[in-house]
């Protein structure tokens, strides 16, 4: 696992922080291609439920969807959540955050996540469609021997699930309004084309 996030390029970099935010040249290198392959993978692989597109012009930062798993109290809600990679991507985790409050054992107010693939269990073989998978799966069966948001884990203890709590609690869009406007605007295919025909006349330009 150790070898598998072992970044070959670091050792010529010495300068690069393991966060550091990625400038705008670092779009045409490989953490750039590496995430418009990871985009294009994502469009293409069928999985129901779980989407994410670029916000705005900027690769390192995207907006995810996810929706509960059927058979369990999430079905039919649907949650926005952000992705931030960092310039060292692959090789260390995104952050990743719901944007709409989502009431679960391993959510805070924050919208933070507990997720140990995105801590310490990161894994360069990991991309964007098993961080959504793994969160989407999260939802039917959080972990309450970790929990962030203590009063969910200990009714999710007693009743093994959250059938009792009303959705308004389970999916709440006004803490957090700024995430209202990705809830309203959902991305179109003739976007994605637009967006993937911009990115290969501007690699096309830059060799």
């Amino acid at each position: 696992m150790a070898s598998q996030n072992c970044n070959p390029t670091a050792a010529s970099i010495p300068t690069a922080h393991k966060g550091a935010k990625p400038s705008g040249g670092a779009t045409q290198g490989p953490v750039g291609k590496r995430l418009q392959q990871e985009l294009m993978t994502l469009m293409m692989s069928g999985d129901k439920g779980i989407s994410a597109f670029p916000e705005s012009d900027n690769l390192f930062k995207w907006m995810g969807t996810i929706h509960g798993a059927a058979g369990t109290v999430y079905e039919d809600l649907r949650y926005k959540l952000s992705l931030e990679f960092p310039s060292g991507y692959p090789y260390n985790a995104p952050t990743v955050k719901f944007l709409l409050l989502c009431y679960h054992p391993n959510v805070d107010i924050q919208g933070n996540i507990c997720l140990d693939f995105l801590k310490d269990k990161w894994s360069a073989l990991y991309d964007a469609g098993t961080i959504l998978l793994s969160i989407q799966s999260l939802l039917g069966e959080p972990n309450s021997e970790s929990p962030l948001d203590t009063d969910a884990a200990e009714l999710w203890k007693k009743s093994h699930s959250l059938q009792e709590v009303p959705t308004e609690k389970l999916l709440k869009a006004d803490l957090q309004p700024r995430a209202l406007t990705w809830a309203v605007q959902p991305v179109s295919l003739c976007c994605l084309f637009t967006f993937f025909l911009g990115w290969s006349v501007f690699a096309l330009i830059s060799v």
